[in-house]
């Protein structure tokens, strides 16, 4: 007899689109009329981003035009870790980075969710930075899925290897 049907709840970003959006970002930085002569950059080192410009202002315009090129790309705004702009000399900085995996808590609170307006006879267990959700019907995993996108934990939800 076959296991039980499951499937895994992640939260996981996909790298090659965020570097595109980075790109697209940068380079539109660097053509459009109002951010010349602003000495606004958006850089990246390692997962880490950095926006960097002479006001508040422009800094805040860098961030919303790199979240919209990260939304045209399908990535979720929940997966963007915007900091607040601080100043460093004379220049503002937004430090950002893009997060992945569930945290515990959130885990938690996801795994209490299904069990208390969940079908009966669906479980969930937390696997690292994933949830394992399982059940002895396809129907009550698309119920726990329709659930869980109702409801919003603060991460980007993705489900994987149902089966």
């Amino acid at each position: 007899m076959a296991a039980n049907p499951s499937f895994d709840v992640v939260s996981k970003v996909d790298r090659q689109e965020v570097d595109n959006a980075f790109h697209q970002a940068e380079k539109e930085l660097s053509t459009r009329f109002d951010f010349r002569g602003t000495g606004t950059e958006l850089a990246k080192s390692g997962e880490a981003f950095t926006i960097t410009s002479e006001t508040e202002d422009r800094a805040l315009a860098a961030l919303d035009v790199f979240k919209e090129k990260l939304v045209k790309r399908n990535i979720s705004l929940k997966s963007l870790d915007a900091g607040e702009p601080r100043q460093s000399g004379k220049t503002f900085k937004i430090d950002l980075k893009i997060v992945e995996g569930i945290e515990t808590d959130k885990a938690k609170a996801i795994s209490k969710k299904i069990r208390d307006e969940g079908p009966k006879g669906v479980q969930a267990q937390i696997q690292g930075d994933s949830l394992r959700v399982t059940g002895k019907k396809r129907d009550d995993l698309q119920a726990v899925i329709a659930l869980l996108k109702q409801e919003d934990f603060g991460v980007a939800l993705q489900f994987d290897n149902y089966r």
